[in-house]
This record gives C-alpha cells, structure tokens and sequence, in this order.
C-alpha cells in the first residue's frame, strides 16, 4: 500500500500523486485537513533518515510567524509541525516500509 502526504493545492504533491497512482492502491491523506500526530512525524522521519529542520518549510511564513529557528531541539519542531501542519514539507510518501519526500516527483520511484 502506497501513503501520501497531499496538498492537492501544490503543484509538485499532484505531479507525485499522479505517478504514485499509476503503481498502485494509493491511500491520500491531506495532511493540512488531517494532521499527523508527533508520533506520526516522528517515525516519518526516522523512515526519511532527515533531522525535524529537513521535513519543514523554513521560508514559509508560519516557520517566521511561530518564531522558530533552525536550530530549535528536534522536539519542538516536531511538536510545531504537529499544531501547524503547513510547516511539513510535501508530498512525503509511504510505500514497502520506506519514506521519501517527492521533490522532485519522480524521486518516489525509488521506493515503489
């Protein structure tokens, strides 16, 4: 089963989407309307292998508004990225207990 992190408002998550479902039965979450929980994101980064800094969209204004830093402990940026779900960098996918972010799109190929 294939899981999706999905903006369908981003261009890159709907590229990914559309090559995700070419594989196979895919799950879609949306992850702004339902968020994942800290848990979530943390085993989401352990699969990615990538620091709490590397999931999050550090440009974005809610990273500034919040007062976060790149520096912050793992913990509070779990915990940011768990109440404001707009910091998760997407699309992030799920498939054969491995993770990768679909920037670009075609990366998730490699764990399909």
């Amino acid at each position: 089963m294939i899981t999706i992190w999905h903006n369908p408002r981003c261009s890159k998550s709907r590229q990914t989407l559309a090559l995700v479902e070419d594989k196979g039965d895919v799950i879609v979450r949306r992850y702004l309307d339902d968020a994942p929980s800290e848990a979530e994101i943390r085993e989401a980064l352990s699969l990615l292998a990538i620091p709490a800094v590397d999931l999050m969209r550090v440009k974005d204004k809610p990273f500034k508004e919040l007062g976060l830093s790149k520096s912050d402990p793992e913990d509070v940026l779990i915990k940011a990225m768990a109440e404001t779900p707009a910091l998760i960098e997407r699309p992030v996918v799920f498939a054969n207990g491995k993770a990768t972010l679909g920037r670009p799109p075609e990366q998730v190929l490699d764990i399909l």
